[in-house]
Parts: C-alpha cells; structure tokens; sequence
C-alpha cells in the first residue's frame, strides 16, 4: 500500500468555469481548470502535480508518437443531491489499466496511486461537475512513452496524466448499427482487451465508411472467419434473446467493460438467465427474423446503456422494438443512474467517494 501521495499542486489563476455553458457540452470537447501529472523514470513513478490544464511539451522523437505505447482508460464521476462526489468502480479501471500497460511492456501504476490521482484532480475541479439529469464529469487516464528514440523497443520513461471533461449523454438517439464483416477491430493474439490507442485508430475508416451509409455504429466479428460478434463501436454489446442475457464472452480480443460487468451482476441479482458465450452472427439475424431478439443494446462508460434500434447485415435491416418498451435495458439504466447518482443504496460498494 502506498503512502497518501505528495501532490504537488498549482492552481490555476483564472478558471474557465464561469465560460462555460453547461447546457451546449459535446463530448470531450470541454476540460476542466486542471490535470493531474506523473512521471516514470529510473524504474519509479515520481514528480505527482496538480497543474492548470494546458498544452505539454515534448519531444517530437517521443517513442508513443512513432511505435505506439500509449493507453488509456474512461471513468465517470456523479454528484449527488446532498453535494457528495463520487467516482463509479474505478477500482476496476486500475485493475485493467494495469492489463493495458503489461500488454503494451509500459509499467504498471499502483492501483492506490491510480484511485488517488484520480480523487485529487476530481476534488479541486469538483465544481465543474454537472448537475443536469444523464450528465457526468468524464475522466480520462492516460499514459504514453517519452523516450526520445527511433528505436522500436520499449521506452524506459513514461508519463501518466488525468483530463476531466464535463459531458452530457454521448448517444442522443436509438442507433442504426451495421454488422462489420469486412474489417477487423482485433485478432487473436492480438491487443484487443487493452485499451490501447492504435485499437480506436484502426477503427475509424470502417466507422467512416459506414457513417456515410446512414450507419451510427459497427458491430464488430472475428477477424477469422466474420462469424462471431465482438463488440460495438468502441463498447460491449449486450443481447436479450428470447428472454436471456446474452453478451460475448470477454477474451483477448474483447475489451472486459465495467459497464458490462455492472449489467451482467445486476441482471444475476434480479434473476434473469446470463450466458457469456460466443454469439453467432446467425443467431442474432434469426432472433431478429423471429421477433425474439427483445433487446439490444451497447454498453460502456461514454454511452451508459446505448439503445440498438436496427441491426444491418450485407444490405439486409431488421427493426428492432422500440427501446422504451424493452423492460430489461430500461430497468437496467435506471438502477445504474440511480446508484450512480446516490439515489439509492450503493449495496455492491460501487461508488468512490471523493
């Protein structure tokens, strides 16, 4: 266990608070007066700072910019009715920001630095958290490769930062989404599970493409053979097939959401059937066939619970029911905000207080 950290701190001299319209908040486009900064170096994480947010010199030879070694994570912190702050299960975060940096060969953070870090940034920026309904502040974890070096071999100093953005809802709509069966997010062997930015990079020209079909989001398959379904855009996807919770199972091309985990504990608690298991393309198109594909929907941090209404595959759609009459995806979405927003008893002990 590390000791509380000696945090340097620097406020800023004039807040951007009063400029801000929180009622006009695209997602990650806003920031917060300050971030949190880190570095590694001699084989140990040193130099904690709170500073103004701000532009960062670097070298233009910096190893992440060239090869690659960069990462991040995604968390979200509420305030409640009686003022109290909180950060929803970033104990999970810590745990898979670690697997991304082993994945990676960065180092990993102490899990205790990592919950701190973020608890003292989100303390002094707490006033730039929104108070609207479905709003959050967004927090962003993040760590690169600095070495200075054309080499491809990993680099032997890091920096680890934390950006807050207050955001509203990252989805405004229910999501015309297209099974992918051309090209692939992960394969195999590959980096898929980590949080890696070359994952989200590869994953922008089909999104284009598909985007100018009319497309909101993929969903993406195997790279093998385009038979099994994966993921959905950048979140997990989640299936009500003729009464059951059904998910794909998380492996080394599925990244191991806490949204998805939330889901899958409160759906066991209140009885329904869960498989986590590979889904079939054609299981999912025939359920869509059959009327038996009550729900759909994706499942992350930035979307919460994302309403599928229509799913695509080679030019044929099938229209889903509409998403305020499917029991279980509201249910779920309810019980989420409330507990993220202290409207009812944190039971599972999910919520960090800052």
């Amino acid at each position: 266990m590390t000791e509380t950290l000696d945090i340097k701190i620097t406020k800023t001299p004039h807040s951007r608070l009063a400029e801000t319209d929180f009622n006009n908040l695209p997602f990650g486009k806003t920031f917060s007066d300050h971030m949190f900064v880190a570095d590694y170096a001699d084989g140990e994480w040193k130099n904690f700072q709170i500073v103004p947010y701000g532009d960062v010199s670097l070298s233009p030879a910096i190893s992440s910019l060239h090869y690659g070694q960069s990462f991040f994570e995604g968390i979200k912190a509420y305030k409640h009715a009686d003022g109290t702050v909180s950060i929803f299960r970033p104990d999970k975060n810590a745990q898979r920001f670690n697997k991304s940096a082993e994945r990676l060969c960065m180092p990993t953070l102490p899990e205790d630095i990592f919950l701190q870090s973020l608890a003292a940034v989100v303390d002094i920026d707490r006033d730039w958290i929104p108070t609207q309904p479905d709003h959050a502040l967004y927090i962003r974890p993040f760590m690169f490769a600095t070495d200075p070096f054309l080499g491809v071999a990993p680099s032997t100093t890091y920096k680890y930062m934390v950006l807050l953005c207050p955001v509203g809802p990252y989805f405004s709509k229910t999501l015309r989404v297209k099974i992918e069966n051309h090209y692939t997010r992960s394969a195999e062997g590959g980096m898929g599970y980590a949080k890696s930015s070359g994952n989200y990079g590869g994953s922008m020209l089909p999104a284009k493409k598909a985007t100018e079909e009319g497309f909101d989001q993929l969903i993406w398959t195997d790279a093998k053979n385009h038979e099994f379904v994966e993921e959905m855009g950048a979140a997990n996807v989640i299936f009500v097939l003729d009464g059951k919770v059904v998910t794909p199972s998380t492996r080394d091309t599925i990244l191991d959401g806490v949204t998805r985990d939330t889901v899958l504990t409160l759906a066991r608690e209140w009885g329904y059937p869960v498989e986590e298991r590979r889904v079939s393309v054609a299981e999912v198109i025939e359920a869509a066939k059959n009327g038996k594909l009550d729900d759909a929907f994706g499942a992350g941090t930035a979307a919460t619970i994302a309403p599928v209404g229509s799913i695509s595959l080679n030019g044929e759609e099938y229209f889903l029911n509409d998403p305020k009459t499917r029991e279980f995806s509201q249910r779920i979405l309810k019980e989420m905000n409330a507990i993220k927003y202290g409207d009812t008893a944190d039971t599972h002990g999910w919520n960090f207080n800052v």
